[in-house]
């Protein structure tokens, strides 16, 4: 009993004498940490409404904050371990190595953020735009830091590293894409007739863009009739259902107009008659 009260008054003694010495210095390593993380988020919101307010992309003004606020943070931590006195040469060399490591580790990623601060300054596209990269094509829906979000027409949403939005061919179309078709008639038809028929059809189709002037025109001819081709920019989340109802009613226009769509023919002759009735 006696030798566990000395164990217990002697862990009470070097309590004692650890507040006596270090009180001070914790009491100023805290005040320091409180103190920074107050001044940080000062900070990142005065370098956030800085930035916005020079109309920089809110995506990277944010990260450029949180980053600025961690900055501050780790040297308000780096200063209260020097007012414990503590040294901070380990903390630095192993932290340095961390980041050795983790910057292998993490290669791709680092890469895809490189990528997405390079999207937000150069701004190739935005929110809204159909973009085909990768043979993948979509609406953008969303642009962050280590990627970019697409919507299709199915509902699909396809998540595309941004990566591979720096270091390969983008098409942007903004917000439609292109439909291409055609359709062949008969030589005796009236061709100009049917150019302006599916022209018409085209135009009075309400998802198409009016911007772009659809282009109609004789595509090729063919052993069996003339090809007509007609191209149209639609909406890039109701890019099939356009194409499919532009088609149905160009078919019901040409047949309305009396303008016949043919189908391969081939006349075969028989020479030497005798010799077949024999």
């Amino acid at each position: 009993m006696d030798k566990e009260l000395e164990e217990v008054n002697k862990f009470y003694n070097i309590v004692i004498e650890f507040i006596a010495n270090y009180s001070f210095q914790i009491l100023g390593a805290l005040i320091i940490i409180i103190i920074g993380i107050f001044v940080s988020r000062y900070v990142q919101k005065f370098v956030l409404r800085v930035m916005i307010n020079n109309k920089i992309d809110e995506t990277l003004s944010g990260f450029v904050a949180n980053f600025v606020r961690f900055l501050v943070v780790a040297i308000m931590a780096i200063l209260a371990l020097g007012k414990l006195g503590i040294s901070i040469a380990p903390f630095i060399a192993a932290l340095g190595a961390i980041s050795l490591t983790a910057g292998l580790a993490l290669q791709g990623s680092v890469s895809n953020f490189a990528a997405g601060i390079v999207l937000v300054l150069t701004k190739p596209f935005k929110i809204g735009d159909t973009i085909t990269v990768h043979d993948v094509y979509g609406e953008v829906e969303d642009i962050k830091l280590s990627y970019t979000s697409l919507r299709n027409e199915d509902g699909e949403q396809i998540t595309i590293p941004n990566k591979y939005m720096i270091g390969d061919v983008l098409v942007n179309s903004f917000s439609y894409r292109v439909v291409e078709g055609n359709v062949g008639v008969a030589y005796d038809s009236d061709v100009e007739k049917a150019i302006s028929t599916i022209k018409d059809v085209v135009l009075s189709q309400k998802d198409v863009s009016s911007e772009n002037e659809p282009i109609v025109g004789v595509e090729r001819f063919n052993d069996s009739s003339v090809d007509i081709a007609y191209r149209y920019w639609a909406p890039t989340k109701s890019f099939f259902k356009t194409q499919y109802d532009v088609n149905i009613k160009v078919l019901k226009a040409l047949n309305s107009a009396d303008i016949t769509i043919p189908f391969p023919q081939r006349e075969i002759r028989v020479l030497g008659e005798d010799s077949v009735s024999k």
